[in-house]
């Protein structure tokens, strides 16, 4: 599911014509716009002792400039509404027998990237992407 988010991330800048770094993981260093797969998480179900059901969910930032400026939020609105429909459109990006989808998209004005040293920290307008996978066998 990692691949296919960055793969779906990739495929959707170049399409749009859109200048986007993607990372597979939160990156040393960040510079706006940049995209990358904060986190990941999976749940199982079974319906008997041959089949389960995996549920995954891949959260993706996306930067799209410092602060909270009109020109950060129009960017944003933008990417969340094409983006939507990039994925609607790539659902099976993960493979045949999978589907991808956006789950949740929100907004984060102030996002700081935490993992680096507090003097190279900045204020970011974000939008953290919730991808929802599933994959049975």
């Amino acid at each position: 599911m990692r691949a296919a988010a960055v793969s779906l991330l990739e495929g959707y800048a170049q399409s749009a014509g859109v200048r986007l770094q993607v990372y597979p993981g939160r990156p040393r260093t960040v510079a706006a716009p940049s995209a990358f797969i904060d986190a990941i998480s999976e749940s199982y179900a079974y319906s008997n002792v041959r089949w389960r059901m995996r549920e995954c969910l891949v959260e993706v930032v996306l930067l799209h400039g410092l602060f909270d400026s009109k020109e950060a939020v129009d960017q944003a609105d933008a990417f969340a509404d094409a983006f939507l429909d990039w994925c609607t459109d790539n659902l099976h990006e993960a493979g045949g027998n999978t589907t991808l989808a956006v789950r949740e998209i929100a907004d984060d004005p102030t996002y700081v990237p935490d993992w680096q040293p507090p003097a190279e920290q900045r204020t970011y307008y974000a939008t953290r992407i919730t991808l929802e996978g599933r994959a049975g066998g």
